[in-house]
């Protein structure tokens, strides 16, 4: 069976770089890698396909003579380069070596955990901003090895098993690969003598207090950044990150949605019906609301610029009172009488429009 053009097989042009190569290669034999896709022959012949195409493209004396020749330039038989894959191993730890552990040698320094505070901060604080004090408890790096898990005056010494380099090469299949050494983990050096205030770790426990700066305008789920905060990595590693998540409290007035705030006014049924002047709070202190006669409760006012600035916004959002008329209660005698001669008046007139529209819709429904 005559064989695909090696450029066809991996779907780009010759004038492609060796990095974009590198890159086609890698999608290419992604897409039909024998674990994604088990028991399939077809998709195997075009991984070792896509495999060969890349060994002969990624060496310019190759590439060159294909080139030229097409594949007998690469064809052992006809004088040509070492066809097939046979340095197959070495492509793929170059090429998916991040993906699996595996590629390039040299032992890989680990990382520490990043970590999470959830920090409570009152919705004044949230919208005017705040530094606030935490504690954290946390791993750190050992003062006394200066986190290196060796004792004073000893130092790790290469791993026997990778032989310093923090990967194993093992065999699967036709080709192989490149995984963390099981015994050091990637470190490459193992601790023969340990020191004791860590035990060979080169961390231990302890409470950190920080200082963490809440930029105004936050809101609940907002998360602040302190890089290095985290967790010490063992034996000397790069330290993890702290991720303080904001959590607003719940307001006594005002609820928040993203700029805008929200809260209820109450008035009584006087002020209502005649309208006037009410005191409402904001956030920067009491504003006057002007409310016009006859406001029903539900009414909603907006007073621009009362509401938030977000973090991530210029625009300053607004404050919606909504108005809710109350019922009188622990009235006097006279004041029922009143309220008695004031309802008598309003008999037979129309003094309450949503009622009888409300009226209507139940007469026209039973009957």
């Amino acid at each position: 069976m005559a064989k695909r053009d090696y450029y066809e097989v991996l779907g780009v042009d010759k004038n492609i770089s060796e990095k974009d190569l590198k890159k086609a290669y890698r999608r290419v034999a992604m897409k039909y890698h024998p674990d994604r896709n088990p028991d399939d022959k077809d998709a195997e012949e075009k991984f070792k396909e896509a495999s060969e195409a890349y060994e002969i493209l990624s060496d310019s004396q190759k590439r060159a003579a294909y080139d030229q020749y097409g594949h007998d330039g690469v064809n052992p038989q006809m004088g040509g380069g070492a066809g097939g894959f046979g340095n197959f191993s070495d492509i793929f730890g170059d090429v998916f070596g991040d993906i699996f552990g595996g590629g390039g040698g040299g032992s890989r320094q680990q990382r520490g955990s990043d970590l999470q505070y959830t920090l409570q901060v009152t919705l004044e604080q949230a919208v005017k901003g705040t530094t606030a004090k935490i504690k954290v408890p946390t791993l750190v790096g050992c003062k006394t090895c200066s986190g290196s898990g060796a004792k004073s005056g000893s130092k790790p010494v290469a791993c026997t098993t990778c032989g310093g380099v923090g990967q194993v090469r093992m065999q699967q299949g036709f080709f192989s690969v490149q995984q963390t050494c099981p015994s050091c983990r990637g470190q490459g050096t193992i601790i023969k003598d340990p020191c004791g205030t860590c035990r060979g770790q080169g961390r231990v426990e302890e409470t950190k207090t920080l200082s963490v700066k809440v930029p105004a305008g936050v809101d609940s789920g907002d998360r602040i950044r302190l890089s290095g905060e985290g967790e010490a990595a063992p034996q000397g590693g790069v330290t993890g990150d702290l991720y303080v998540q904001i959590a607003v409290k719940e307001h006594d007035i005002f609820e928040r949605d993203g700029a805008n705030l929200y809260c209820e006014v109450p008035i009584n049924f006087a002020d209502a019906v005649l309208g006037g002047d009410i005191e409402v709070p904001t956030l920067d202190g009491r504003v006057k609301l002007k409310v016009p006669s006859e406001t029903q409760t539900g009414k909603m006012f907006r007073l621009r610029g009362k509401g938030v600035t977000p973090v991530r916004g210029n625009t300053k959002g607004d404050l919606m009172c909504k108005i809710v008329v109350e019922t009188p209660v622990n009235l006097s005698g006279k004041q029922k009488d009143i309220l008695r001669e004031f309802q008598t008046s309003l008999e037979g007139k129309k003094h309450s429009p949503r009622q009888s529209t409300w009226f209507e819709g139940m007469k026209d429904f039973f009957s």
